[in-house]
């Protein structure tokens, strides 16, 4: 009986652990929404039908929805945020002051009621009964009648209704190119749940995070406007518009409007734009995958968006060797929006009277692909992993497609970075997307400084090391959320080297690198950690004979060293702020980090030349 009693303890002890010890989990949302847009006055209608299963181990007692049109209407949290920040996005507000002396006025205050955008819930229903939802701003929370268990799915139905706004950020109507309808961040979406709890962060401006799953999406528009964006079309014969296969015959609809009909497989978000003055190219690529392009049919813009084409398949193929393949069987460029900005299989780019003024941003754009929306981490909380890693692998790109070398962005391309720390706005990189003091400091940070934690861990465990690391981290990480953790510990396997000390030091804080040569005595060199951060070395010296030797010093706390031709000295210990060896010669000049990788802020002190 004892023995008994033993083993029903054991096994539920065992039991119980392995329910409490979660491996990797995710929720996973399937989209069915019928859209009618009125291109006349740009509201819109729809139904959506949302299928959520909830992968986590909580009991989930409330969900959250995003309704992003909200802040564009006056009196909103975006609203009230360009009135405080220093320097808001000038694409958001009006200039009433002078160069000298700005003062601004934001374009969201002077919305009139039919210039604004809004998400409104008509009905909302958990598994067929009616449930209650409280509208905060932009973020709608609904009280469930029912908790969604562990492992549970459930299925919400809506009825929402939509206004697109004055073209102001991103969506819009009406946009500088004159394109009609961008319709982006527009439907009821799900908020992300994870280990960390709920994503359900105001939309004030800045980037998004959400829900793996599918859409079924069907868009009933204008028959004159053509559509491009997220997904597949399931109806290229019933459409037309370049989509349809011209050895079939085109199925004429009548009535005033057509009806869109999109899939789109495993993505955490759905973007579209449309416009009667479309023009519709198609790419064939040796990878499978289809290249679509959508633009004005305007003579400023035909050449330009024809020549991008091809180098856009170039960074297709630049980024499917580097990175890792891309999973879907097609990508669109659509001429929408404002800038660039990536969505689920698409993008929208504004512009382009010149191949050059679109053909980067268009490098920029595909990147997040692989990084935002297969990757996809929480841009909110971790901007500088997308958009710093986009910015790094877009450069690479464009070095190697336009000027056919391999040079990493280093030296000049810093310059942003020393700007901020000059002028005090550097912030640690851990700041909430949406709540840098400054834009400036938000976008310094998330594109230069994030690039830049690439740029220098090549410096820390070697150029093969990093491209490894980046095609493992892809491998590993596809459609899984990665955090920062995630890629330190890939690089820390693919290279050996322990680099919490890093991550910490340049993303956790704003500590910053100055290394000097303190003092050359004969045959001696005693160099000097000026600055907080810490970094290995690498240290050229000449000797007066005219030759040359590279020595490389690693930090004590890496526990390892890079691959290097360089003599390899005794590491230096973060502690000790002054290091000192000795050389075989008599010495004519010193200087630290030769290749210029290191971001150190001051480096007229970073060299020793004999008199």
């Amino acid at each position: 009986m004892k023995k008994s009693l033993f083993l029903l303890f054991y096994i539920f002890t065992i039991t119980l652990f392995s329910q409490n010890n979660y491996t990797y989990w995710q929720q996973h949302v399937n989209y069915k929404m019928d859209v009618d847009f009125d291109v006349k006055t740009f509201q819109y209608k729809g139904t959506q039908k949302l299928e959520y299963t909830n992968n986590s181990p909580d009991q989930l007692d409330n969900v959250f929805y995003h309704l992003f049109y909200n802040a564009f209407q006056p009196g909103s949290e975006m609203d009230a945020r360009l009135h405080t920040v220093p320097d808001p996005d000038e694409r958001m507000v009006t200039n009433i002051g002078t160069k000298l002396n700005p003062k601004y006025e934001s374009r969201i205050s002077k919305l009139k009621p039919h210039e604004t955008g809004y998400l409104n819930v008509i009905s909302l229903k958990q598994n067929g009964e009616n449930v209650s939802y409280l509208v905060e701003g932009t973020i709608l929370k609904v009280s469930l009648n029912n908790a969604i268990k562990p492992g549970e799915t459930v299925v919400f139905d809506m009825v929402f209704e939509g206004q697109l706004p004055v073209h102001i950020r991103r969506a819009g109507r009406n946009n500088e190119d004159n394109v009609a309808i961008s319709m982006a961040q527009w439907y009821p979406k799900m908020a992300e749940y994870d280990f960390e709890g709920w994503h359900a962060n105001p939309y004030i401006a800045r980037e998004f995070h959400g829900v793996w799953g599918n859409f079924d999406v069907t868009l009933t528009i204008d028959k004159n406007y053509t559509v491009g964006g997220t997904g597949y079309l399931q109806n290229p014969q019933e459409i037309g518009h370049g989509y349809e296969n011209p050895s079939k015959k085109l199925q004429i609809k009548k009535g005033n409007t057509l009806s869109w009909h999109f899939i789109a497989p495993m993505v955490h978000d759905f973007s579209w734009a449309a416009d009667p003055n479309y023009t519709h190219d198609i790419l064939k690529t040796k990878f499978g995958t289809e290249l679509h392009f959508l633009y004005k049919n305007d003579e400023k813009y035909k050449q330009a968006w024809k020549e991008v084409q091809p180098y856009t398949e170039k960074a297709l193929n630049y980024f499917n060797e580097n990175i890792g393949n891309y999973p879907y069987k097609q990508y669109s460029v659509i001429q929408a929006g404002d800038g660039g900005m990536e969505y689920a299989m698409c993008t929208f780019i504004s512009g382009g009277e010149t191949l050059n003024s679109i053909r980067g941003t268009v490098f920029h754009e595909f990147a997040h692909s692989w990084f935002q929306h297969i990757l996809a981490t929480n841009e909110s909380k971790h901007s500088w992993m997308d958009e710093g890693f986009t910015s790094y692998i877009s450069s690479l790109a464009s070095n190697k497609i336009m000027r056919g070398i391999d040079n990493i962005p280093r030296g000049r391309n810093y310059a942003a970075y020393f700007y901020a720390v000059k002028n005090d706005l550097d912030e640690p990189l851990t700041t909430h997307a949406d709540r840098f003091n400054t834009n400036a400091a938000f976008s310094i940070g998330s594109y230069t400084k994030g690039s830049m934690f690439l740029s220098q861990l090549n410096y820390i465990i070697g150029e093969e090391n990093v491209k490894e690391t980046i095609k493992k981290y892809y491998s590993d990480f596809k459609f899984k959320h990665p955090t920062p953790n995630d890629f330190k510990r890939v690089a820390e396997k693919v290279s050996g080297i322990q680099l919490d000390w890093y991550l910490n030091e340049w993303i956790e804080t704003d500590h910053t690198i100055d290394y000097a040569v303190a003092n050359v005595v004969d045959k001696t060199i005693t160099l000097a950690r000026v600055g907080k951060m810490p970094m290995p070395i690498d240290l050229k010296v000449v000797y007066t004979d005219e030759t040359k030797e590279s020595f490389y010093i690693p930090l004590r706390m890496m526990l390892g060293e890079k691959p290097t031709k360089a003599t390899i000295l005794k590491n230096w210990a973060w502690a000790y702020s002054t290091y000192t060896f000795n050389v075989s010669k008599e010495i004519k000049s010193v200087k630290i980090d030769p290749l210029g990788f290191m971001a150190d802020i001051d480096t007229s002190n970073n060299i020793f030349e004999k008199l």
